[in-house]
């Protein structure tokens, strides 16, 4: 694993600062033992400065929620360290200082693997890894997408402690099909500590909204592998954009979701409930010339910046969150400030971190993101750190 390079105390110059709900002009972020200190106008005498290039801006550094791979790896064949830390410094190179890797419908070993996996990673202090998103195997076979209809699972005695198995050691988020986990199993995950999405799911709507009374909250890749909006039937994507309270995952990359599809999604949920994800694969970050990789031995194949199987079934996406922020704010209707919301304070506050993440301001962790004017990563810092 190659160290982040830690200076203890210095400042950071922008022209523009985004702090997580506004954007400011000529400020200075001033980090302090991995936290921020101080968010000034000019710069503290005595402190090493580094002055972002003209027309740059510091933001706090983007959560992703649902990273099944980078840099060649993906998260079901191989959860060792070794191979999230590839993962999670891929996504670093995206703007990505904090993620869920995410482990596809799996059999029981392989997720109690993972969970063990990324807890080692924490652990060892591989930089990031907030905990895991557990995305399947309690899905609607009718709403499978690339996912392996074999390892699909009933729900039984046992799979909400084998599910919560991380603990206290890190975030658990759970992406479930309501209707094929039994009355109380939402709120049994919930009250084990994990949070609950809805995804890949069948549902017409009552069994959602039942999840919805045991604790779920939120929705994985809204529009994509879901039941839609049909003239009598509200379907999850009508639960999804009808419940103000609940929270949405959306890929932004051009190929998942329409553009005037990302233009409703935002305006019925709103920049502070609809959340950019990358569902990124192995191919973020990978250098190879042929970066296909294979799936439960399905062939898995990057066409541009599409994934698909050979029968052209998307199969996760291939995009960075810092590719996401740009296609929101040039082509999906949000306002940059929107969007980099939508990429940072947003998911913090889903996951119960805004007091820490998501934020530039006195207190908060120095996780930022320094972007240029066409939104292409300069650098990133985590806990003050500034990667390689």
């Amino acid at each position: 694993m190659t160290p982040l390079r830690s200076q203890d105390h210095q400042a950071l110059a922008a022209e523009r600062v985004f702090d997580g709900e506004r954007m400011m002009r000529d400020r200075v972020v001033v980090l302090r033992e991995g936290r921020i200190a101080d968010v000034a106008t000019d710069p503290p005498a005595g402190l090493p400065l580094v002055r972002l290039p003209a027309g740059a801006i510091l933001a706090p550094g983007f959560i992703d929620l649902q990273v099944n791979g980078g840099g060649g790896v993906l998260l079901n064949d191989d959860s060792s360290v070794a191979g999230i830390a590839r993962i999670a410094a891929a996504h670093r190179r995206g703007g990505t200082t904090a993620l869920l890797p995410t482990l596809i419908t799996d059999t029981r070993p392989a997720i109690r693997a993972a969970i063990e996996g990324v807890a080692a990673a924490i652990a060892a202090g591989v930089p990031g890894i907030l905990g895991i998103h557990l995305e399947g195997p309690f899905l609607s076979p009718q709403r499978i997408g690339i996912h392996d209809p074999g390892r699909l699972a009933g729900f039984g005695p046992g799979d909400a402690e084998l599910l919560t198995g991380l603990g206290p050691r890190g975030i658990t988020l759970v992406t479930l099909a309501p209707e094929r986990v039994p009355a109380g199993a939402v709120a049994d995950l919930v009250a084990r500590g994990a949070r609950v999405c809805a995804g890949h799911t069948a549902d017409a709507g009552p069994a959602i909204r039942a999840a919805m009374a045991e604790g779920l909250t939120g929705f994985t890749h809204l529009f994509n592998a879901m039941s839609q909006i049909g003239p009598r039937e509200t379907g999850a994507v009508g639960v999804a954009l009808s419940e103000a309270a609940t929270f949405a995952g959306i890929i932004a990359d051009g190929h998942h979701v329409g553009d005037d599809q990302l233009r409703l999604a935002l305006r019925l949920k709103g920049h502070d409930r609809l959340m950019l994800v990358s569902d990124a694969m192995p191919p973020v970050g990978d250098t190879r010339a042929d970066a296909s990789f294979t799936l439960f031995g399905r062939r898995i194949l990057l066409t541009g910046d599409r994934l698909t199987g050979e029968d052209g079934t998307l199969a996760g996406a291939a995009i960075t969150m810092a590719e996401a922020v740009r296609h929101m704010s040039t082509r999906g209707g949000a306002s940059l400030d929107e969007a980099l919301a939508m990429a940072s304070s947003t998911p913090a506050r889903f996951l119960g971190l805004d007091a820490r993440l998501g934020r530039i301001t006195p207190g908060s962790a120095a996780d930022l993101v320094a972007l240029s004017t066409d939104l292409s990563v300069l650098g990133t810092w985590i806990a003050g750190e500034q990667a390689p």
